[in-house]
């Protein structure tokens, strides 16, 4: 009889290649965020790599280089970065809001927490201190731009520092969540499930509040910063505010869909996903805002006028088709809230859809967009994401980068098992 040793079994369930996979993409990770920084920051969003193999060690010293000059961890940008964290905890905590039930954790013997939704007050709280410290001059919205080196730097020393004391902290409470027993495994995947702080829980917190806004506000200090130099603001800047001022305030919007999806009960809050929340996602994504910064792309009037139409009808179906999967789930379950925050589109809601009953006991929704395609959101986001690089015209490559680790990520089951866990996808609307 063939038994399998623990190891052996362990191994089994990795994911991501196991410990020395987990270890890549920490590496890995941290190497992307400086690299394009440093190409925006010092070569206009420019591909860089070594011309030849005696090239090798130079290039990487001149990377380190850059990183030590503009990327030390200042004064100024610790007070930003955690300014902002500490103001959105702070809304975060007292703010009203919707009070939303999970769903029961098989893993605390079936018990439903519950969360306070209040993304969206917090949300425009947030838009109107900034305009306040702007205009009175307190804070310039452009002091983003100025300091973004340090800023990355200080979210890359907290989210590693967060990652190893929630690791620790689980070891002493004793709230380890499965734990595969390998250091470097446990503290990538997370073994904390829950973390909360009384009434506020920090894994919701992460994933929605500080990404998203901080996203957000970089690209207007892009916009900001591009006033001062030039004394406008270019249309594809004001198309990449649309952009990713629809894609924030669409989390805000739905976020009490968001405590009955698969990663907010099930998957534990890890360094992936605590890394990617506090770094990942405000320092990359902002990317194609920071280029049309340094470059300037002059993008012909016929041409931005129809990027703005493809957004506005992707968002429109990314939009309502996400409302209609996840409003059917909800009715099926008790928990729908009709809500009257902005935008509240035409469509989102469906009432008595066509569906087919699974195997499991589940439901598939098989109305609305949905009888056109079970991936259409995908689609919708697939265009939206690739509309955020061609506003930076055809002049470099790195604009590119993030619709082609979309479409990777939706095309292979593989990558799409790890994007779904943050890096691409506003949470309520992830790979199923």
């Amino acid at each position: 009889m063939n038994v399998k040793t623990t190891a052996e079994k362990n191994n089994d369930e990795f994911e991501f290649g196991g410990p020395f996979g987990s270890m890549m993409i920490i590496v890995f990770s941290h190497l992307l965020v400086y690299y394009l920084w440093i190409s925006i920051t010092y070569y206009q969003g420019s591909l860089l790599y070594p011309t030849s193999i005696s090239d090798i060690f130079p290039f990487f010293q001149r990377m380190a280089s850059h990183v030590a000059d503009g990327a030390s961890p200042t004064l100024t940008g610790a007070a930003i970065y955690f300014g902002f964290m500490g103001f959105q905890f702070f809304l975060a905590w007292f703010m009203p809001g919707l009070k939303v039930k999970g769903l029961p954790i098989p893993t605390e013997n079936n018990r439903q927490l519950t969360y306070l939704c209040n993304g969206v007050t917090c949300w425009y709280v947030t838009i109107i201190t900034a305009l306040v410290l702007n205009y009175t001059g307190l804070f310039p919205l452009s002091s983003l731009a100025d300091h973004m080196g340090p800023l990355i730097t200080w979210g890359v020393i907290f989210a590693n520092t967060f990652s190893l004391s929630l690791y620790f902290l689980a070891k002493i409470l004793k709230r380890e969540t499965t734990p595969s027993g390998n250091f470097i495994y446990d503290l990538f995947m997370g073994t904390f499930l829950n973390p909360r702080v009384k009434h506020l829980d920090i894994k919701l917190f992460a994933e929605i509040r500080v990404p998203w806004n901080l996203l957000f506000f970089l690209t207007v200090s892009a916009a900001a910063k591009q006033y001062e130099l030039y004394q406008m603001v270019s249309w594809p800047m004001i198309f990449m505010i649309l952009a990713h001022g629809l894609y924030v305030n669409a989390c805000m919007k739905g976020e009490e869909c968001i405590p009955t999806t698969w990663d907010i009960f099930q998957e534990k809050f890890g360094w992936m996903l605590i890394f990617w929340n506090f770094v990942g996602v405000p320092f990359v994504y902002c990317f194609q805002s920071f280029y049309i910064l340094k470059n300037n792309p002059q993008i012909p009037p016929l041409y931005m006028g129809l990027l703005f139409v493809v957004l506005l009808v992707a968002y429109y179906v990314w939009d309502t088709a996400n409302s209609q999967k996840n409003r059917f789930r909800m009715k099926l379950r008790g928990t729908y809230i009709k809500r009257k925050t902005f935008p509240q589109l035409p469509w989102g809601t469906l009432d008595n859809p066509r569906h087919i009953k699974m195997s499991n006991g589940g439901s598939l929704l098989t109305d609305g967009w949905y009888r056109y395609g079970r991936k259409i959101h995908y689609t919708a986001d697939t265009v939206m994401a690739l509309t955020w690089a061609l506003s930076c015209g055809f002049s470099g490559v790195l604009p590119y980068l993030y619709p082609v680790f979309f479409v990777l990520r939706c095309s292979k089951k593989s990558v799409c098992s790890f994007y779904r866990n943050n890096l691409f996808l506003y949470k309520a609307f992830k790979c199923s």
